[in-house]
């Protein structure tokens, strides 16, 4: 545990010395959001209604610059064969690593709320609910992500291999997220927002536990 926490203490410093890049990501997830309102038209309810797609995909797009350059920083001085000499494992390393990973997509996704009510007419006053949704989304998006983003660290195409890899594996994360972020936008008279919610939750356990697991081989290969 104190290894992990020793761990995730590295990642976030790294991550707040490169906040001007995490700023460049946003401009890019707005701009996206931008887009695709310009791309539905001026229909005010047409725009409402397809808010919470529109979020997901901007906030997927974007987690791909995020996490292709997680590991950066190891890629570039050969620092994470030095990780795996300390006294600590590679599962608390991964760990680390996605929760990292977690807390900037959180912010990212928490910084394009405001966007998506301004372009799509999209205010509710469930906010605690939205941000659950935001923080549930984007772990799952992050733990297949961390794990993706090791792999083609050492590619020169990463950032085009790992959505390539990603996407295909996140569309349960995705569709689950939307439809609860759909429901507490739009109202849930059904009740389904537990459900979905459920369903994103499993997919976090799986996505989680098994990456975990998978990540020693990973590096070590």
């Amino acid at each position: 545990m104190k290894a992990l926490w020793a761990a995730l203490r590295k990642d976030l410093l790294l991550q707040w010395r490169t906040r001007a890049q995490a700023a460049a990501v946003y401009a890019f997830g707005a701009s996206a959001l931008l887009l695709f309102s310009f791309a539905v038209g001026p229909q005010a309810a047409l725009l409402r209604e397809q808010a919470a797609g529109f979020l997901w995909l901007g906030l997927m797009l974007s987690s791909t610059l995020t996490l292709a350059e997680s590991f950066q920083a190891e890629a570039e001085q050969r620092a994470l064969e030095g990780l795996l000499l300390l006294p600590a494992s590679a599962t608390a390393l991964y760990y680390a690593k996605a929760l990292a990973n977690t807390t900037a997509l959180f912010l990212l996704g928490t910084g394009l709320l405001p966007m998506m009510v301004i372009l799509y007419d999209a205010a509710t006053p469930r906010v605690p609910p939205l941000l659950g949704i935001v923080l549930l989304g984007s772990a799952g998006l992050s733990a297949p992500g961390t794990l993706y983003a090791a792999m083609t660290s050492q590619a020169r195409a990463r950032q085009t291999l790992l959505p390539l890899l990603l996407f295909p594996l996140v569309v349960p994360v995705l569709l689950a997220s939307v439809k609860a972020t759909s429901l507490i936008i739009h109202g849930d008279p059904m009740g389904q927002l537990g459900s979905w919610t459920l369903l994103l939750t499993c997919f976090n356990v799986i996505h989680w536990s098994l990456c975990g697991l998978l990540f020693e081989r990973v590096v070590e290969d």
